[in-house]
């Protein structure tokens, strides 16, 4: 008698994140919302705030743009996350999900699946403004763009993860909103987000950003879209690749095991 193999968590999560990206573009008002924001935020501050940078030839508004790009797929993968995996326990989603042979790791890479392309589509639209109203100038260097590819997708992995475990510590998706939006807004401003040059901020305050991905995130991704005369406006006077490299590694790792530790099928604990 054979018996039938199950599909590796991998096919399942891809399945999954299908599913997630179909539920999610149903609901027309939180895509246009979800895309839209981080650019019309954009679209606001930058055009109220434009001062020259010495002689670099680079515009404050130049620098937000670049910035925001990392800023947008944080609130596209940890703050939405954090709400929409409490509402997926809160609702009933993961109990049914339960009883099939979906494992959580699947559930994360569907997730995942479904950040990621939001973030693709909401990071076309912080460069169409950047670039259609700022000047910003996409690179043309390959190797640009190979630091944006892995850049993003850390960003979007890490990120997805932390916003997953942070659902875990809301008691619903109420509170989730609560829970996540406090860390966000006040990491933008200590991240250099929306604080240009970043030493302009207190270095206690810059110390504490390091800890998280949105500052290496933000930064990674200036390196990318801005000419390396900015370099001197960093904190350590480079862009630190190779840190961004290991911290936002370092908290792919972290927020699986986080997430491992502490995701729960449902609102009842035992």
């Amino acid at each position: 008698m054979t018996t039938l193999a199950l599909p590796s968590p991998l096919a399942i999560g891809l399945a999954r994140g299908l599913t997630e990206l179909k539920l999610f573009f149903r609901n027309k008002e939180q895509a246009i919302f979800t895309f839209a924001f981080p650019a019309g935020i954009l679209a606001v501050i930058g055009s109220v705030f434009s001062q020259p940078y010495g002689d670099t030839g680079v515009e404050s508004n130049q620098v937000l743009a670049a910035s925001m790009v990392g800023a947008g797929i944080i609130a596209t993968s940890f703050v939405n996350l954090s709400v929409s995996v409490a509402l997926d326990r809160e609702d009933g989603t993961l109990s049914r999900l339960r009883g099939t042979p979906m494992p959580a790791i699947s559930y994360f890479i569907g997730k995942i699946i479904l950040v990621l392309v939001a973030s693709v589509a909401e990071t076309v639209l912080i460069l169409a403004v950047g670039v259609g109203m700022y000047d910003l100038d996409l690179p043309t260097a390959p190797g640009k763009w190979l630091t944006f590819a892995w850049v993003f997708v850390l960003s979007v992995v890490s990120c997805s993860l932390i916003g997953i475990f942070t659902a875990s510590l809301a008691k619903s998706a109420s509170s989730a909103s609560a829970v996540a939006n406090l860390p966000y807004v006040g990491l933008q401003f200590i991240s250099g987000v929306y604080m240009n040059p970043i030493t302009w901020l207190p270095t206690g305050m810059v110390t504490v950003a390091s800890f998280f991905p949105i500052k290496w995130s933000a930064q990674g991704f200036r390196s990318v879209f801005l000419p390396d005369s900015m370099m001197k406006y960093e904190m350590a006077g480079t862009w630190e690749l190779g840190k961004t490299s290991l911290v936002l590694g370092a908290w792919c790792v972290v927020g699986l095991v986080l997430c491992l530790m502490t995701f729960r099928w449902s609102n009842t604990r035992r």
